[in-house]
């Protein structure tokens, strides 16, 4: 999307509605994909009186692991891609125990499964309103800038420190410069 005039927030996944009305398929996975023993569990579930993605489990640092996370594929069809220009960032609606908590970003440019980008996601026992300009995301594993033209995939990732994650997704969607 590019333009002169600056297009509406654009809803990545719809939890209002409960499970049944998610437009997503959200995974859970951890560091035991690489021979660590973190512990991740997800679930669709009600948080504080809303519908949410809750992600929780034990982040540990044996083995050289370090993280959970919950991901799903953007796109029609999943995995296809949306285009992000003209949106000012990612806004998501999140609450938790506080922790070492990111947003990642998998692009057409990230294509080994260590590469992505990632910004910081603070987390509080309330449900808070968090905007990431697309400034805040940082390549990791890859020198190539972000470009938003086609974003494949978003993960909801607790990682780089030992501690209990508690999280709570209950919307996403792109941001616009409000």
């Amino acid at each position: 999307m590019s333009g002169g005039s600056t297009p509406a927030p654009l809803r990545l996944d719809d939890f209002d509605a409960g499970p049944a009305a998610l437009t997503r398929r959200w995974s859970v996975f951890s560091d035991r994909v690489m021979g660590g023993v973190s512990v991740a569990h997800g679930a669709m579930t009600t948080v504080q009186d809303r519908h949410a993605l809750h992600l929780t489990g034990s982040v540990s640092l044996e083995q050289n692991g370090g993280f959970i996370q919950a991901a799903c594929a953007l796109g029609d069809p999943p995995g296809s891609g949306v285009d992000a220009r003209g949106f000012r960032g990612l806004a998501l609606s999140v609450c938790g125990t506080p922790g070492s908590y990111f947003v990642h970003l998998r692009t057409a440019d990230t294509r080994a499964p260590w590469q992505y980008y990632g910004a910081p996601l603070p987390v509080s026992g309330e449900w808070t309103r968090v905007v990431r300009d697309w400034g805040a995301f940082t390549p990791v594993s890859l020198a190539t800038p972000l470009d938003v033209r086609r974003i494949v995939r978003i993960g909801i990732v607790a990682a780089k420190t030992a501690f209990r994650a508690d999280v709570a997704l209950s919307a996403l969607w792109l941001a616009t410069g409000d």
